[in-house]
């Protein structure tokens, strides 16, 4: 991870793909990854089946970072992302840098919370799998009690994301599909 602007920001240079479904779990559980079952549901999306390697830049921003001092739903702060010349991640991308990330600062506190983003936690911008709001959005990366997490998350197009709330994005220009 190294800082950018300045500030507290991160960024991170990753590869994603390339393992198979089964291998990039095996490895999740080795690095003693825990998952939620909405994450469990994400895993099994066709989309992990023998995805094509790639490498990634990932930079972390807050709601408030991308112009949202009062917080946005995620078509806003997408939209907004995107005018900072920032894009979403392949959907592939969270469980690669969970891998990359063990080192995350453990939560505050070990409140799931419902109706709002828990403490601590990076959303991993990507486009969703489902138009289905029941079906999870995508994933984000927590540590609980010093245990790291890969978690997915359900949320509709009209929720709204507090200023503090920190998304992962893809910097653009940083790959093929860019």
């Amino acid at each position: 991870m190294r800082m950018i602007d300045g500030s507290d920001r991160a960024e991170w240079t990753i590869d994603v793909g390339g393992l198979s479904r089964g291998d990039l779990i095996a490895r999740l559980d080795a690095c003693g990854i825990h998952r939620n079952p909405f994450a469990e549901i994400l895993l099994a999306d066709a989309v992990f089946d023998d995805a094509a390697h790639e490498t990634v830049a990932v930079v972390e921003r807050s709601v408030s970072d991308l112009g949202f001092p009062d917080g946005a739903t995620l078509p806003d702060v997408f939209g907004a992302a995107a005018r900072h010349g920032l894009g979403l991640c392949p959907p592939i991308t969270a469980p690669y840098l969970r891998l990359a990330t063990l080192d995350q600062a453990s939560a505050p506190d070990s409140i799931l919370s419902t109706g709002r983003a828990p403490t601590g936690s990076l959303h991993v911008a990507s486009p969703p799998l489902r138009a289905d709001h029941d079906y999870p959005k995508g994933f984000y990366l927590r540590v609980i009690d010093g245990v790291p997490w890969l978690r997915g998350y359900r949320c509709d197009d009209e929720y709204v994301l507090s200023p503090g709330d920190r998304l992962a994005f893809r910097v653009l220009g940083s790959g093929p599909n860019s």
